[in-house]
């Protein structure tokens, strides 16, 4: 399952932004300094949207513009016959870096739409609020409140960190090496996340969560597809009504359901708690028993290789007690499935 994410994640950001080819030049370029600009904001209504943080000195905007049909090709002067229909702003005023691109008239004819880009070099030090209805959002290297939205393509987001929101309802979002506070949100594509630290939460639709080398508090759930983590650490909390759930090195506190499959779980580490459940699909755990437990666990048939130092009760389809003197609460049930323990 992780390959066929990773190959529909890379499918979803090789076009995610740019529609142009990589020898295309901009339509505009405006340069500011950098050193004044606290805060960017960006709002177009048919482009994608980059900004890369790491300028000091000198702040760029640069404009891509194309027609907003199948191959996007017409000349500068259709372009700017076109841009009489729009509304197009690259400004800074006092530490605000704005620029804007949208249609004078709703009536427009779609015809002759244009999809207007904006790629920003800026500080890494910045505050965002970035909305576009017609393209994906990049952003890296950048810390600050960051805010951002789109209704019609993916996330990319890499380097980042501070306070970050984001939201899309028409694509996938890429998540790499970011920390602190992380919010974001798909209605229509995958998550992939790796790299990352700090209180994470992901929520997704309409697809699967590729999870990876995460540290923190991560709350992560999807209504269409399946779960792959590895190697998280801390604090997870997971679930799908769509597909099985693989946890692979995964320690600290671990919550984990789904009511469309399967659960398989390597547990190097349990800290206060294990909550594993499944509707309808079996629940495999590999996980240490040196641990003091509180072990509640149910299923149509429950097996295991050995309870040593364990005082409660053991049925064929239940095991309840207290395990090396109790502790940590363990809770594993499967519901029209089968549990399997260190087998």
């Amino acid at each position: 399952m992780k390959k066929l994410i990773s190959v529909i994640v890379l499918c979803l950001f090789a076009s995610l932004v740019f529609a142009q080819d990589s020898n295309e030049k901009p339509y505009m370029v405006k340069k500011f300094n950098a050193n004044q600009i606290k805060n960017i904001g960006v709002q177009t209504s048919g482009g994608g949207i980059t900004i890369e943080g790491g300028s000091e000195n000198e702040a760029i905007v640069e404009v891509y513009i194309r027609a907003s049909n199948w191959n996007g090709k017409v000349d500068r002067e259709e372009i700017e016959d076109r841009l009489k229909n729009y509304i197009l702003t690259v400004s800074q005023s006092g530490s605000n870096l704005e620029c804007i691109a949208k249609n004078k008239s709703q009536n427009m004819n779609w015809k002759r739409g244009l999809s207007i880009t904006f790629k920003v070099f800026s500080p890494k030090n910045v505050n965002t609020d970035l909305n576009t209805s017609g393209g994906g959002i990049s952003m890296k290297n950048l810390k600050g409140n960051l805010r951002f939205h789109t209704s019609g393509g993916g996330l990319s987001l890499a380097g980042l960190s501070g306070d970050v929101m984001g939201k899309t309802s028409g694509g996938g979002i890429s998540l790499t090496n970011c920390h602190d506070l992380v919010d974001l949100v798909t209605s229509g594509g995958g998550i992939s996340a790796k790299n990352s630290t700090g209180t994470i939460k992901l929520r997704t639709s309409g697809g699967g969560l590729d999870l990876e080398n995460l540290k923190g508090k991560i709350n992560a759930t999807t209504s269409g597809g399946g779960i792959d983590a590895d190697h998280i650490s801390g604090e997870l909390i997971t679930s799908t009504s769509g597909g099985s759930i693989d946890l692979n090195d995964v320690g600290g506190n671990i919550k984990a359901s789904t009511s469309g499959g399967g659960i398989h779980a390597n547990i190097s580490t349990i800290d206060s708690y294990l909550n594993l459940s499944a509707s309808s699909g079996n629940i495999k755990v590999d996980m240490p028993m040196s641990k003091g437990m509180d072990m509640d666990i149910e299923a149509q048939r429950v097996s295991y290789a050995s309870l040593k130092n364990f005082d409660g009760e053991i049925e064929k389809d239940r095991i309840y007690g207290k395990l090396n003197g109790g502790g940590a609460k363990v809770r594993i049930h499967a519901g029209s499935g089968n549990v399997s323990i260190n087998r």
